[in-house]
């Protein structure tokens, strides 16, 4: 469980906003709320604020089962899929694929993110399994994953400041 900051504030009149910063989640609320109010709310952002930056794929089992669903949506069936794992010991990848043997292997570092930007990454792997490199047919396919280009948005800012 994250830290998280209650900050009350004398203009805010209404809203209740919710946000990672360092770390840490931040929630900012009217001052005139109750403790009761408080608790409320609170507990309520910050389950939103959760469901909307973390995955809800957890295990093996779950991602294989993703990208299987990923492949008949997303690729049409052309990917192979014959084993996909979670793997600790890639801090400079998301991802990686052994063509021949169909091994996809995604970093744990994205048990952190948001479903969208997952599908990202295991389409692009995905993809690597009937189209090896990157050419401009590679990114063809890569690129109808839904929200592709925020993911890539969202990858580019994770890796700087992660």
């Amino acid at each position: 469980m994250q830290e998280i900051e209650v900050i009350r504030s004398q203009r805010r009149t209404k809203t209740v906003q919710a946000r990672i910063v360092d770390g840490k989640i931040q929630v900012r609320i009217p001052a005139r709320m109750t403790k009761a109010e408080e608790a409320k709310v609170v507990g309520e952002v910050v389950a939103k604020l959760e469901r909307r930056t973390r995955s809800s794929v957890s295990s093996d089992a779950d991602l294989m089962s993703r990208a299987h669903r990923l492949n008949t949506m997303v690729l049409e069936g052309k990917a192979r899929v014959e084993n996909i794992r979670w793997v600790s010991n890639q801090n400079s990848r998301w991802g990686s694929c052994t063509v021949v043997t169909a091994e996809i292997r995604i970093s744990d570092r994205l048990k952190n993110v948001p479903d969208y930007v997952l599908d990202s990454v295991l389409v692009h792997e995905l993809v690597h399994t009937f189209i090896p490199g990157h050419s401009a047919q590679f990114w063809e396919w890569a690129n109808k994953t839904p929200l592709a280009e925020r993911a890539k948005g969202y990858l580019e800012a994770y890796q700087r400041w992660g």
